[in-house]
């Protein structure tokens, strides 16, 4: 067996698979050999200890409990019979029919290899495939993130705009309001100590912006004879018109800044005024008086 081994051994085949292959065949010879290499062809090499144990076992369950010298002499001879039987049909191969198995084998496992190599190859690919895919769905959700992020802050931006206008109206407003408060009270103890009318108690005698638009009074009196200049603005989309009183030095960037604090709608840097008669578009830096 020794034979076989080492013609085993110089096909190429692991040492452990050949030794396994010779135990389990009860070392009958190097075709049971080789036909167990290829039928197990990948699997994991058991313990041989544990192989030539179960073929111990399996000895001595055939083996029968035989009392009768008679019957004894008799299963001994039958065994030895066939004995022979298998040696004599198991012949040994010559050198020329190892040739021949051996190429047989190798084309074999050539061909097993080549199925595996291809089987691999579709794998491969399929993982490939499953890797570029979540890539490419990673990159479409992060550039979605990336519009959405900029839609949001570009939204933000506008909010912080309006809100800006809206604090800068309301503190001019203020101011404009503290002004016309002090002025109206210097005016007031003037008259008292002048002895002449007390402004306010008479018909108020500002002029009135034409309605639907931005513009002084169109009155005879030139608006630089006048403080203040109280407006009423009407927006093209409808609604309500809007009031406010301005110096007659404003300028109608003011009054966008006092519509963009009462309503979104008005954007300071885009908005635009027009007046019915006659008919113009005014400039933001338009002067009230």
């Amino acid at each position: 067996m020794a034979g076989d081994k080492e013609t085993l051994l110089g096909m190429g085949f692991d040492r452990g698979r050949v030794e396994w292959a010779l135990k389990a065949t009860g070392n009958r010879g190097l075709q049971p050999a080789m036909d167990h290499i290829l039928e197990h062809d990948g699997q994991p090499i058991p313990d041989l200890g544990a192989v030539a144990e179960s073929a111990s076992r399996g000895a001595r369950g055939d083996a029968m409990d035989i009392d009768d010298d008679e019957d004894a002499d008799a299963l001994r001879s039958l065994g030895a019979t066939a004995n022979n039987a298998v040696e004599a049909k198991i012949k040994p191969l010559t050198e020329e029919e190892k040739k021949q198995k051996l190429a047989e084998l190798r084309e074999k496992m050539a061909q097993k290899r080549a199925l595996k190599a291809i089987e691999d190859a579709k794998e491969q690919k399929a993982t490939e495939a499953l890797r570029r895919k979540a890539g490419k769905d990673m990159n479409q959700i992060k550039e979605e993130l990336k519009v959405k992020q900029a839609l949001q802050e570009a939204e933000q931006k506008k909010r912080d705009k309006i809100e800006d206008a809206r604090a800068k109206a309301a503190i001019k407003a203020q101011i404009e309001a503290d002004k016309k408060a002090r002025n109206e009270k210097f005016a007031r103890e003037k008259a008292i100590r002048d002895g002449l009318p007390i402004p306010g108690e008479a018909s108020s005698a500002t002029p009135r912006a034409p309605a639907s638009v931005a513009t002084p009074s169109s009155s005879g009196v030139a608006g630089k004879d006048y403080q203040e200049t109280r407006l009423q603005i009407r927006i093209s989309s409808g609604g309500p018109p809007y009031t406010t009183t301005l110096p007659s030095d404003a300028s109608l960037r003011e009054v966008a800044e006092f519509l963009a604090g009462q309503t979104l709608a008005v954007d300071v840097e885009t908005v635009s005024f027009a007046q019915h008669f006659p008919r113009r578009v005014l400039p933001t830096h338009y002067n009230l008086s």
